[in-house]
């Protein structure tokens, strides 16, 4: 039986980046901090400082992620891991750019410095691994099917002007996946590199961009994206999505800044619904990034909603399977739930507000209050339908993480996070796993995923 519980606040936790020396880069990952379930990790220099200090502090959690991803990949990839490290080689690695190259290399050096052993291939098939599958492979495979198709991951909203009680930007986002590797997803980077804006974001360990793509930069653009499902498409000359991802993070000082570098070299790899506010102007912007077609919509007074579905009718019918008249699709279900919510709270959406959102367990197709993969709150792992190719029934995924962040917020660099489900309801592996034999293949990198209080992180000097 699924209950409701609520979260805590906890007091506010400063990463205090600005204490670490740059020259004492074992000193620095020690430095890592662990609150609500979350580990934050301050991060600062050159890019193969910034690499080494996050490689040494998560050296254990990033060997915790590769063998969780080796067991996921080759599954649903169907392709053993040398497949996915030739890919890494021969196709991700000549389209990076030094800069990332460097800070890659860095957390390789790091993690041996623990003890910790994997080459740069591997790094790369981890900051790749949700454009390689099923992106990559269905490229490789030259076919298009429903079997390919991309999964549905997160749910987001942005809103300004007369949607918000403040008149300014509010952005949430929870991050769906499997839990397998969701669990793993608990880490704060306050990062300062010697290039670029000082940014704050949630991230998987070993991962240089966030991968849910939530994140703050010092020059106030805040950043969430949800994934276009079943979508279809892939160029092996573009430049990675990790890549841009991160670069747009670091370098992007408005939207159109954003936008830019999103597109450029756009390989079509893990397409998703960008979701974009510029707080010092109170701007929001929806770039809607396929491959053949690209959208930017941009208010100072409305409100932009993802839960995966596309809304470019041309994108829908070129590079996707989606069909936007199933209303008992997630995506569907989800995208209906956010424009009540939006129309019920105008004028009064705020952080308060968002943390609750992120809780919702409403079903839109069944008109009840029950968790499922139709609820902002996901959760396949309580659905006897599952969620097309990606999931089967029961299966272990859905939302494994939660963040908020408003315009006054984004001015210190701080967000509020919430580990697991923001309902309160944990995983328990054993107790699922018992349940459902069939997914006993997970038995090794299963790990309980339970609900952490919302945090408030604030990057301080």
């Amino acid at each position: 039986m699924l209950r409701r519980s609520f979260c805590l606040s906890l007091p506010a936790v400063a990463l205090g980046a600005s204490a670490f020396r740059p020259s004492s880069l074992l000193g620095a990952s020690g430095r890592r901090t662990e609150t609500g379930g979350w580990i934050v990790v301050p991060l600062s220099g050159s890019p193969s400082e910034i690499g080494f200090q996050h490689g040494a502090a998560l050296a254990k959690e990033i060997d915790g992620v590769l063998k969780s991803l080796k067991v996921l990949m080759t599954h649903d990839g169907a392709k053993d891991w040398e497949f996915f490290r030739q890919a890494a080689e021969k196709i991700m690695w000549p389209k990076v750019e030094q800069e990332y190259r460097d800070e890659i290399k860095g957390i390789v050096e790091g993690a041996a410095s623990q003890g910790v052993k994997f080459d740069v291939w591997d790094a790369v098939v981890l900051n790749a691994n949700q454009e390689l599958t099923p992106y990559y492979t269905e490229w490789y495979d030259k076919r298009r099917d429903k079997k390919h198709s991309a999964p549905e991951h997160c749910s987001a909203f942005v809103a300004t002007g007369s949607w918000t009680k403040d008149g300014r930007p509010v952005l949430a986002h929870n991050c769906w996946t499997d839990y397998a590797v969701g669990a793993r997803w608990n880490i704060i980077f306050d990062v300062r590199p010697a290039g670029g804006h000082r940014f704050i974001m949630d991230g998987l360990p070993g991962m240089i961009h966030s991968g849910d793509d939530f994140g703050i930069n010092g020059a106030g653009i805040m950043i969430a994206e949800t994934t276009i499902g079943s979508f279809h498409g892939f160029d092996p000359e573009g430049i990675p999505e990790c890549i841009r991802a991160r670069k747009a993070m670091q370098y992007a000082s408005s939207i159109d800044d954003f936008a830019t570098l999103m597109k450029t070299g756009n390989n079509g790899g893990y397409a998703n619904n960008w979701l974009v506010a510029d707080r010092k102007n109170g701007e929001i912007a929806s770039l809607e990034l396929g491959l053949k077609h690209v959208t930017l919509e941009r208010t100072r007074d409305g409100y932009f909603v993802g839960s995966n579905y596309p809304a470019n009718a041309e994108l829908i019918h070129d590079e996707t399977d989606f069909d936007p008249k199933n209303p008992g699709s997630s995506a569907n279900a989800r995208r209906k739930r956010w424009e009540a919510l939006m129309a019920e709270y105008k004028g009064r959406i705020d952080v308060d507000a968002a943390k609750r959102f992120m809780a919702d367990h409403q079903d839109t197709y069944d008109k009840k209050e029950f968790a499922s993969e139709r609820t902002l709150c996901g959760h396949n792992e309580a659905s006897p339908r599952g969620m097309g190719t990606w999931q089967p029934p029961f299966g272990p995924a859905g939302a494994v993480q939660n963040k908020v962040a408003d315009g006054k917020l984004a001015e210190q660099l701080s967000l509020w996070a919430a580990m697991g489900h923001a309902c309160g309801i944990p995983f328990i592996a054993a107790e699922h796993l018992a349940q459902h034999p069939e997914l006993a293949w997970q038995k090794d990198i299963l790990i309980d995923m339970k609900p952490g209080p919302w945090t408030l992180f604030s990057a301080v000097d």
